[in-house]
């Protein structure tokens, strides 16, 4: 099936009692065992079915199945946050004395997470000197665990050589995990690139409402465990944590997907609602849709911004001018997502001012959401990072991250106008450029 159609039908077909042809939301805490044995056989994981909320729901099951379809994997888990999957998606794989090797523009939470959390716990996190692949594979050493990226960086709109890492991970024994959220699988499959491990942050486009958080973890079930059975020790020797259980032997090419439930989400208890997880269903199935009017949006206000006065600089990945432009064309068809970075002239105080006269597009720190959204990172998202962080993360002063929604677009040019008009009071029709005037801006 198509994008178009998994993104609908994968995962469900219809009540085998009521018939619903509407994912039910299955609003209960635990599930009746048919008798002692029955019981043991769940928790021995010798048989499939449902035991506890905590570890598994028959709503979330659905959500879990069609993100799995289409990010091409072979089973996913979805938690209660996109920072939870992130978190599951290394804990799963690490433990003190380890570290793991990401590129260094990452969102302001996660370098957070890497930074101040992992490192406390004796995992170390490297943070490599830039996107390149070679840049990567110098940080690596026997105690890695894995390379982590993010498809498209956020905030910076980077992105990343998926092909490049891969292989590096893969030659040195390790996965590479991809924060694949601003794409979304409907512009990019980080599996068909090499990518073992996907992570979602679910608020965003795929629930697409700015109503329900969740995070997914997608495992591609194509990582050689059993090949660097040393290194991954906790999935290649029995689990204390689970019975004895052998993840590669009793669950085979799903393994690592299996230890995340049973181990990070049953004992540290970041679990999706049944409610959340039917409305993200609601969410998903119009994503194919929406991303065609995300990106077709995107694309005008970038070519605004990119031609006005008053803007410094616009970077967007459709753009061929953009510095990741290439390899956009490789991963995203040339489309750039509906995700762009710009700043104005005058700085951290024109910034400032362009922000607080926006009327129609809203200032908060979400993004993909089907409202046209705007943040400033370096007083938001990435306040909490020290300067050198900040450089490090590609966050600048005065950077605006707009993330642009389905609104029609005439309207949201209008906001952009009369912000800027408010930021810069300088700029009158009278100076604007006449091939802006002839585009019709």
């Amino acid at each position: 099936m198509r994008d178009e159609t998994i993104s609908i039908h994968a995962g469900y077909d219809s009540d085998p009692t009521t018939k619903s042809v509407a994912v039910p939301i299955y609003q209960t805490v635990a599930y009746e065992f048919d008798s002692a044995d029955h019981g043991a056989a769940l928790f021995n994981l010798e048989t499939p079915g449902n035991i506890y909320s905590r570890l598994s729901n028959p709503t979330t099951a659905v959500l879990e199945e069609r993100l799995a379809a289409l990010e091409l994997g072979c089973g996913a888990l979805c938690v209660g946050s996109g920072m939870a999957a992130v978190h599951y998606a290394i804990a799963n794989l690490v433990e003190a004395g380890t570290n793991i090797v990401t590129l260094p523009q990452l969102y302001g939470a996660t370098v957070t997470l890497f930074e101040h959390v992992f490192r406390k716990q004796g995992v170390d996190v490297r943070f490599a000197a830039s996107d390149n692949a070679a840049d990567v594979e110098r940080l690596i050493d026997e105690n890695t665990r894995a390379v982590y990226c993010e498809s498209i960086g956020n905030p910076a709109g980077n992105i990343a050589d998926l092909e490049a890492l891969a292989e590096v991970a893969h030659r040195n024994g390790v996965p590479l995990i991809v924060d694949n959220t601003i794409a979304t699988p409907i512009l990019l499959k980080p599996i068909r690139y090499g990518a073992d491990i996907v992570v979602h942050s679910l608020t965003k486009f795929i629930g697409g409402h700015g109503t329900t958080m969740g995070g997914a973890i997608v495992d591609s079930g194509k990582f050689p465990w059993t090949e660097h059975r040393k290194r991954f020790a906790m999935l290649t020797a029995p689990e204390p944590a689970y019975h004895g259980v052998i993840y590669t032997e009793q669950y085979g090419d799903s393994a690592y997907i299996a230890r995340c439930r049973t181990v990070c989400q049953r004992n540290t208890g970041s679990v999706l609602s049944p409610l959340s997880a039917f409305l993200l269903l609601q969410g998903i199935e119009t994503l194919p849709l929406r991303m065609e009017r995300h990106v077709k949006n995107a694309t005008r206000v970038a070519g605004y911004l990119g031609t006005h006065p008053s803007v410094e600089w616009c970077q967007y990945l459709a753009d061929v001018n953009d510095p990741c432009h290439a390899l956009a064309k490789k991963y995203l068809g040339g489309r750039g997502g509906s995700f762009l970075t710009f700043g104005l002239k005058g700085g951290f105080e024109a910034g400032r001012k362009f922000y607080d006269a926006l009327k129609l597009i809203k200032r908060l720190v979400n993004i993909g959401d089907a409202k046209s959204v705007a943040c400033h990172p370096a007083s938001t998202t990435h306040r909490q990072l020290t300067p050198a962080e900040l450089e490090r993360a590609g966050v600048k002063p005065e950077m605006i991250r707009l993330s642009v929604g389905i609104e029609h677009m005439d309207d949201i040019i209008e906001d952009l106008s009369q912000a800027l008009e408010a930021a810069v009071p300088f700029l009158t029709e009278s100076v604007i450029p006449p091939r802006l005037v002839a585009a019709g801006f």
